[in-house]
C-alpha cells in the first residue's frame, strides 16, 4: 500500500519542484546516471503553485507500488521541473522507473551544495524537518517503518526548496550523461 498526504498550496511559481527520499547506495565508481542505479525511491514528493504532494511507500513490499504511482504522476505534472539536485531525481527516476525527467531548473547553486548551507544562508525555516536536512537519517527512519517521521522530512525538503526558488531562483542543471545497462 502506498501513504498519500497532500495540502493545498497557494504559490507564486510556475512548474513543480520534485524532491525524492530513497534507499540504496550510490555506485561512486561511475560520474554517469550509473552513479543511481541503484538508489530506489520510497517517497515522491511534488510542489506547485497550488499543491503539496507526498506518496511513500509503506514498507519494501509496496516499493513497486510507488514506483507505479510515480509514473503516473510525472507525466501530468506541470513543467518545468525543479529540484535541489537534479541529476539524482533524473538519475534515480531514469533507473528505478524507465522514466527520464527533464529538469529546467536546479535550486542547488553548485554542484554538491548542501541544502543545510543554502537554508542558513537564506534564513529559511526548518519547516518541522525532524532530521534537520541529514537525508541519510530518513532513510534509516523509513527502513524502520517511521513513515510518518520520513513524510515529515519530506514535506521540509519541498517546502525549503520552494523558498529557495523564491529566494534566490535557480540556474541550469548540471549535465548527466544518461547510460543504461
Amino acid at each position: 500500500m502506498v501513504k498519500v498526504f497532500s495540502e493545498d498550496m497557494n504559490l507564486d511559481f510556475e512548474g513543480t519542484i520534485i524532491d525524492l527520499e530513497t534507499i540504496g547506495n550510490f555506485q561512486t565508481q561511475y560520474f554517469d546516471s550509473r552513479r543511481y542505479r541503484n538508489i530506489i525511491p520510497v517517497i515522491f514528493g511534488i510542489i506547485c503553485k497550488e499543491e503539496l504532494k507526498i506518496i511513500s511507500a509503506e514498507d519494501e513490499l509496496d516499493i513497486e507500488k510507488l514506483k507505479k504511482e510515480i509514473n503516473v504522476n510525472l507525466p501530468k505534472l506541470r513543467e518545468p521541473y525543479f529540484a535541489f539536485n537534479s541529476n539524482f531525481e533524473t538519475g534515480t527516476l531514469f533507473h528505478s522507473c524507465s522514466y527520464l525527467a527533464k529538469f529546467q531548473g536546479e535550486l542547488n547553486k553548485e554542484m554538491y551544495e548542501g541544502k543545510w548551507k543554502a537554508v542558513k544562508e537564506l534564513g529559511i525555516s526548518n519547516y518541522g524537518d525532524p532530521f534537520h536536512d541529514k537525508g541519510l537519517e530518513c532513510s534509516k527512519a523509513w527502513l524502520r517503518g517511521e513513515i510518518d517521521m520520513a513524510i515529515a522530512h519530506n514535506r521540509s525538503c519541498l517546502l525549503k526548496e520552494k523558498d529557495i526558488l523564491l529566494l534566490r531562483g535557480y540556474r541550469k542543471p548540471d549535465e548527466l550523461e544518461i547510460i543504461k545497462e
